[in-house]
């Protein structure tokens, strides 16, 4: 039965601070936003005497927090999306409730066999080769390219021809594969599933997502790595093309263990990147299109064209793939992003010099990714100069 006693004076704090911002807040709501983490409880304060119980205050964040709360309540929110709101906003979300939102974006993704296959022992090459029969048995598969980005290749093609000659003979693959979406879609599990896949096979993705290309000179250079890695750089890559720089296992418990681990401001500076490659990427794509209509393709078909077969126009097919945003979405982009971060991080300490610059050229990186690992990654290398060399510029990404 629902309880009829009115609020504690703390809470009615609470209630009274909201209606002054023109907001209604029940007790049941404070209540029910506790048991989800996402406001604390009243401070204990001293007895009345004689029976007459005790006296509470609210935490002093408590009061903003049911404000916005307040203004969030009845969307449709669950917990956890609201837990990533608040703190997006800088709110003081309490940090279990944060960790636990950014965790439970890396659950929520899911391979197909999970359930089935979570205790039976079956080693990784037996999972790949029930999920590779599973896909063509279904049919089903990832988008390589999402229907608004092969419009705009397609137009692109039409207003500007075909590749230069001397940009197709870059590419040294006479045999290229020929992936199909399930094909694809296996390969992208093998990388969730092993933690890393050969050059090859990232090669072989840049080719199917970019189908209407008659020669790929980007995926040529990365099939090619091993033969032209610096000798240093070459300790990055396994005997079987893989980068070696990635752990290996289940991607999602990297990620797991960055919502634990990672400082929360570093959190919420992959939650604001995550926001801007989005921003970024669906106004590149405007761009492109108001330059196509009025005939004149310039800058931003340009920077289409740069990006397309880089992390930046990879960023946009991620970006046109999820039609309906949502913060758990934005949350694992912003792990996935700091993951990336972490092994620039690495692979910087292995291999110090390693061409860095090459991701400062135009389209390699969307623009606010570029700043994340910039910042980062030069911050780091200050921190760890000598006492004497700290007045020294760092060298620059």
């Amino acid at each position: 039965m629902p309880s009829s006693a009115a609020p504690s004076t703390a809470d009615q704090q609470l209630i009274d601070h909201a209606a002054g911002h023109g907001l209604t807040v029940t007790a049941k709501q404070l209540a029910g936003w506790r048991r989800a983490g996402l406001l604390l409880g009243n401070i204990p304060g001293g007895g009345l005497g004689r029976g007459r119980g005790s006296t509470s205050a609210p935490l002093p964040e408590s009061f903003d927090l049911v404000v916005a709360l307040a203004r969030l309540a009845g969307r449709g929110k669950r917990p956890a999306d609201l837990a990533l709101l608040l703190f997006a906003d800088a709110l003081p979300v309490p940090q279990a409730t944060v960790r636990a939102a950014f965790r439970a974006a890396v659950d929520a993704v899911t391979l197909p066999d999970d359930s089935a296959h979570m205790d039976d022992g079956l080693d990784l090459d037996e999972r790949l080769d029930h999920l590779s029969h599973w896909l063509h048995d279904s049919g089903q598969s990832m988008i390589l390219v999402p229907a608004r980005a092969r419009r705009i290749d397609e137009r692109i093609a039409q207003a500007l021809g075909d590749l230069p000659v001397e940009l197709a003979e870059l590419d040294a693959n006479t045999e290229p594969p020929r992936l199909t979406p399930q094909d694809a879609s296996l390969t992208a599990v093998t990388a969730v599933l092993g933690g890393s896949i050969s050059v090859q096979d990232i090669g072989a993705l840049l080719r199917a997502m970019n189908p209407g290309m008659t020669a790929h000179p980007i995926a040529s250079l990365v099939e090619t790595t091993q033969q032209d890695v610096p000798e240093a750089a070459a300790t990055m890559l396994a005997d079987d093309g893989s980068l070696t720089l990635i752990p290996g296992g289940d991607v999602r418990d990297l990620l797991r263990n960055i919502a634990d681990t990672a400082p929360l401001d570093a959190l919420a500076a992959g939650w604001r990147t995550a926001l801007e490659v989005r921003e970024w990427a669906l106004g590149l794509c405007a761009r492109v299109e108001g330059e196509l209509e009025a005939g004149r393709p310039g800058e931003a078909v340009t920077e289409w064209l740069h990006g397309r077969q880089l992390m930046s126009g990879l960023s946009v097919i991620e970006t046109l793939c999820e039609r309906r945003w949502s913060p758990s979405k934005g949350a694992l982009s912003a792990l996935t992003l700091l993951f990336m971060r972490e092994r620039f991080t690495v692979a910087d300490a292995l291999v110090p010099g390693c061409q860095w610059e090459v991701l400062e050229m135009p389209g390699v990186l969307p623009p606010p990714v570029r700043d994340l690992l910039v910042n980062h990654i030069v911050r780091s290398e200050a921190a760890s100069l000598p006492k004497a060399k700290t007045t020294e510029r760092p060298r620059p990404l």
